[in-house]
């Protein structure tokens, strides 16, 4: 059996990896400003996170959601807590996209409505209706087109106060900062009204926080930027440092009911473990103060390079944009200088997206090699 051939490879075979190091089965050291896709949030193999996992599995690893699991309900707290979000109630699953196929799902059950608006250039995942709700329709089979989404331009209010009135709208999803869109990002006042129109037409308004949530934007989560409350936020990626978690946060006002959303993974104990861990190190290690410092600092740094034409994102969940298609120095960047970046849906975008733990001495050599790789 072969595998089935979806996945562009970079020639790169990774063994092991070690805070923002990972080095390949040639001895081969990289620095890691990519994260797998934004999933390494504090680091590869955190000495902490790797203890926490394995007493665990020394106890129990997993069972179903039919039993008794009190450390779903320790993350819960933990979760609302640090996210200043404990007038919500958590449902856990298993990636990004399950996260807001269960939102999208919420949305419908609690309006009794079903079409969505999405927003052009979003990702929100590759299952039914989140891949629906996605900007891409190259990855849009004719299944998914089954459901009802209309696409409109980010910070278009006039196109989104004549949508939003139809009587049909379920649910709004969007990015605080799109991940592979390329960085773009809906206004304050563009997100604090659309907040008011859903809560006016009885729409759900689903805070699609993956990528840009969990410390990543400079605050927990990225809607916080724009003080605004969602009905459901949706989760996963930097929540589990690798482990496959994700999750929905859905606001104390909707009442749950047996049977509503369920999974057969989702909260087992391994994944409730490596969330807390998480948690416990963007505490104890002040992680997101961090991300907001660094951010800036990622800004200062970008004007010595002539070639930038702006810098987009917050936090560590940054984009450079420059007049020409990145893919080469992609190229360049990982077999020349042995550094992970990203690419993004705008080809003209380099996305960087570290652990939040990383240093000023990383970004120093980041900017090193990318003005050697410039020049």
């Amino acid at each position: 059996m072969k595998l089935f051939d979806v996945y562009p490879l970079y020639n790169v075979t990774p063994v092991s990896a070690q805070g923002i190091v990972v080095t390949d089965e040639k001895g081969q050291e990289y620095l890691d400003f990519y994260g797998g896709h934004a999933v390494i949030s504090i680091g590869h193999t955190h000495p902490h996170y790797v203890k926490r996992l394995k007493d665990q599995l020394d106890k129990i690893g997993f069972y179903s959601n039919a039993v008794q699991n009190p450390l779903q309900e320790e993350l819960a707290e933990k979760l609302g807590a640090v996210s200043n979000c404990e007038d919500y109630n958590l449902f856990m699953c298993n990636s990004g996209a399950e996260a807001n196929e269960n939102a999208l799902k919420m949305a419908s059950f609690v309006t009794g409505k079903s079409k969505v608006i999405a927003f052009n250039n979003g990702f929100h995942g590759r299952t039914s209706a989140a891949v629906a709700a996605t900007d891409n329709p190259s990855i849009n089979a004719p299944i998914n087109q089954q459901q009802k989404v209309t696409f409109l331009t980010l910070n278009d209010i006039k196109s989104f106060e004549n949508e939003i009135v139809k009587k049909n709208i379920c649910a709004v999803i969007i990015e605080s900062i799109q991940g592979v869109g390329g960085l773009d990002e809906p206004t304050t006042e563009f997100y604090q009204n659309v907040a008011v129109l859903c809560k006016e037409n009885n729409v759900m308004l689903i805070a699609d926080e993956v990528q840009c949530g969990f410390g990543r934007s400079g605050k927990f989560f990225g809607f916080q930027h724009h003080n605004i409350k969602p009905d459901i936020i949706s989760i996963a990626k930097g929540m589990g440092n690798g482990f496959p978690v994700g999750g929905i946060l859905i606001h104390e006002s909707i009442k749950a009911k047996y049977g509503m959303l369920g999974t057969t993974f989702g909260g087992n104990h391994l994944a409730c473990t490596a969330t807390l861990a998480v948690l416990e190190v963007i505490e104890k290690e002040n992680i997101i103060a961090n991300a907001e410092k660094l951010g800036h600092y990622f800004r200062q740094k970008a004007t010595e390079i002539p070639h930038v034409k702006r810098v987009k994102g917050r936090g560590l969940m940054l984009g450079l944009e420059f007049d020409f298609q990145v893919a080469e120095l992609r190229k360049k960047l990982i077999h020349e200088h042995h550094l992970f970046t990203g690419g993004a849906k705008d080809k003209t975008v380099l996305r960087i997206l570290p652990a939040l733990n990383i240093t000023e001495q990383h970004l120093d050599a980041f900017f090193v090699a990318l003005k050697t790789a410039l020049s």
